[in-house]
């Protein structure tokens, strides 16, 4: 009998690339929140940070749009260990 598809264990994550793109789909998942692009990626010891912008409250014109900044924990597997939300600023804002 063949498992469940939720009980499969995930792919291992395939580098830097892999990392991210699986961030930003269990933060989206998560969330609900547009993914905008990713700022970061590291290796961690059991896996993977990192940090993933997205758009919290989309506005018009766009570069009025809230902002957020999350830090994403991945395990080797690509399962999501963690997450915070560490900047949240306006679209059209730079950094200090």
């Amino acid at each position: 009998m063949a498992d469940h598809p939720d009980k499969r264990r995930p792919a291992p994550v395939k580098g830097p690339v892999g990392a991210a793109r699986r961030a930003g789909h269990r933060l989206a998942a998560l969330t609900g929140h547009t993914v905008d692009g990713v700022s970061a990626v590291s290796p961690i010891d059991k896996g993977w940070r990192v940090r993933v912008d997205v758009v919290e409250v989309p506005r018009i014109p766009d570069t009025t749009s809230l902002m957020a900044t999350y830090e994403v924990d991945l395990d080797r597997d690509g399962r999501l260990v963690q997450y915070e939300r560490v900047r949240r600023y306006r679209r059209c804002a730079t950094d200090d």
